[in-house]
C-alpha cells in the first residue's frame, strides 16, 4: 500500500511539472489536444470533434432541398463499395445525377448514427471554400486580382513576392511543417492553440513564390485572414451572405475558431455540415458559377480554380484538388480523413463522402485507393441501373 501511495505521489508530481513546462515553453496547445482526443477515445482529430472547440455560426436562409432522382436508391451499393464503406467508416455516401440525388446512403457506428441533417467536419475541403471566398472577394471589388501582393495586407511580407493567388495554388513559399503526427508541428498548434493569427504571422517566406506546388495549410489560413481583412467581415459572415445563403443551404453551419477572444475561423479545415449542403459547391463550380441562372462566382475564377496552375504539377488549381481518372477532368474537394467531394462535370455528376478513415496512398498518385473505388464504383451502379 506504502509503495502504491509513493508511486501515484511520483506520478502526480511529474505529471504536474509537465503542465507546468507546457505553460512555460507555450506549448500549452497540447494538453488541449490531449484531452480533445485521447480523452475521448481517439488517437488524432476526427469527424465528430466541433463540440469541443469555439465555433462560429454559418447562417442559411431559404432552403432549396436537393431534388430526388427518378430512380432514387434503386440500386444498392456494390459489395466492394458496401466493403469500403464498412472497412473506413464512412457515414455518408451521396451519387448526384443531372442536378439530382440518385443515391443516398447514410451508416451508423458504435457512437453515433448518421443523416441527412448530420454535421461532421469537414477538415481541408474547408479549403476550396476559403478559396471561393477569395473569388467572392475579388468579385465584390475587395481585392484587386489573384495578383494582389500578400504584402498590400500584411507589412511583414511586403519584400516577399507571394500574392493571394500563390496562396490559393499552394506556391508561396512559406516554411511550414505540414505535420499530422507530431504534436510539436506547426499544424497541430494552429488546430489547438489560441490567438491563431500570432501563429500564422510568424511564418516567414523561405522559397521563391508563384513556382511550384507545395501543399501547406498555412497557405489557406493566411489567405482567410487577408479575405478577412480585406473585407472587414468575420468569414463565417461573408460566407453566409456570400454562398451559404444564395445556395439554399438546407442547415446552418459550424465553423471552428481559435477562441472565444480572437474568433479567427480556422479557414484551413474545419466546418461543420452535411454531405448534402457540401455537394452544393460542387454543383456550382460544375455550372461554372452560376446557380438558378444567376451568377454567384465569376464564371473565370471557377475556370481558373478547376485547372492545373503548374503543368508540372497538375494535381491541383487554386483550391481544389484534379484528377484525370478514368480520362475526365475531375476537381475534388478533399478532406484528411476522405471527405470528399467529387465533380465530374462531363458526365453531370458529383459523388460525397463522408467518413472516419481514408484509405492507402498508391504509389505515384495524388489519392488514396478509395478515391478510386468511390468514382469505379458509382459508375458501376449507374451502368447496372
Amino acid at each position: 500500500m506504502r509503495f502504491i501511495k509513493k508511486f501515484l505521489k511520483g506520478f502526480i508530481s511529474i505529471l504536474l511539472l509537465l503542465v507546468v513546462l507546457a505553460y512555460i515553453t507555450d506549448y500549452e496547445y497540447i494538453l488541449k489536444g490531449i484531452r480533445v482526443v485521447y480523452m475521448t477515445g481517439h488517437v488524432t482529430a476526427y469527424i465528430d470533434d466541433y463540440p469541443h472547440f469555439e465555433n462560429a455560426e454559418i447562417l442559411n436562409a431559404t432552403p432549396q432541398p436537393w431534388p430526388l432522382h427518378a430512380k432514387y436508391n434503386t440500386i444498392k451499393a456494390t459489395p466492394r463499395l458496401q466493403n469500403t464503406h464498412e472497412e473506413l467508416g464512412t457515414v455518408a455516401f451521396l451519387v448526384i445525377k443531372n442536378d439530382s440525388i440518385w443515391h443516398e446512403k447514410y451508416l451508423e457506428d458504435s457512437e453515433k448514427k448518421y443523416g441527412p441533417t448530420s454535421k461532421t467536419n469537414s477538415f481541408s475541403m474547408a479549403k476550396s471554400i476559403t478559396s471561393a471566398l477569395l473569388g467572392k472577394a475579388i468579385q465584390d471589388g475587395y481585392i484587386k486580382s489573384l495578383n494582389q501582393p500578400l504584402g498590400d495586407f500584411f507589412d511583414q511580407y511586403a519584400l516577399d513576392k507571394t500574392t493571394v493567388g500563390d496562396l490559393s495554388s499552394m506556391s508561396s513559399g512559406l516554411d511550414w511543417e505540414e505535420s499530422y503526427t507530431s504534436p510539436f508541428s506547426v499544424t497541430a498548434r494552429a488546430y489547438y492553440d489560441d490567438n491563431l493569427a500570432e501563429t500564422i504571422l510568424n511564418q516567414k517566406v523561405t522559397e521563391t513564390p508563384g513556382k511550384s506546388f507545395k501543399y501547406l495549410s498555412g497557405n489557406t489560413q493566411l489567405l482567410g485572414m487577408v479575405i478577412e481583412k480585406a473585407t472587414g467581415k468575420k468569414l463565417a459572415s461573408y460566407l453566409s451572405e456570400s454562398f451559404w445563403k444564395p445556395l439554399g443551404m438546407e442547415q446552418p453551419a459550424l465553423w471552428q475558431v481559435d477562441d472565444a477572444d480572437h474568433q479567427l475561423v480556422k479557414t484551413y479545415c474545419c466546418i461543420s455540415s452535411n454531405a448534402r449542403d457540401f455537394a452544393k459547391f460542387g454543383k456550382l463550380y460544375k455550372n461554372h458559377g452560376k446557380w438558378n441562372g444567376k451568377e454567384i462566382i465569376d464564371s473565370s475564377f471557377v475556370a481558373t480554380s478547376t485547372r492545373p496552375r503548374f503543368p508540372e504539377d497538375d494535381v491541383y488549381g487554386y483550391g481544389f484538388w484534379l484528377s484525370d481518372y478514368m480520362g475526365k477532368q475531375i476537381f475534388v474537394m478533399r478532406g484528411i480523413l476522405g471527405q470528399y467531394v467529387i465533380t465530374i462535370p462531363e458526365d453531370d455528376m458529383i459523388i460525397v463522402r463522408l467518413g472516419h478513415k481514408r484509405g492507402n496512398f498508391i504509389s505515384g498518385e495524388s489519392f488514396t485507393e478509395d478515391f478510386y473505388i468511390y468514382i469505379d464504383e458509382a459508375y458501376t451502379m449507374l451502368k447496372n441501373s
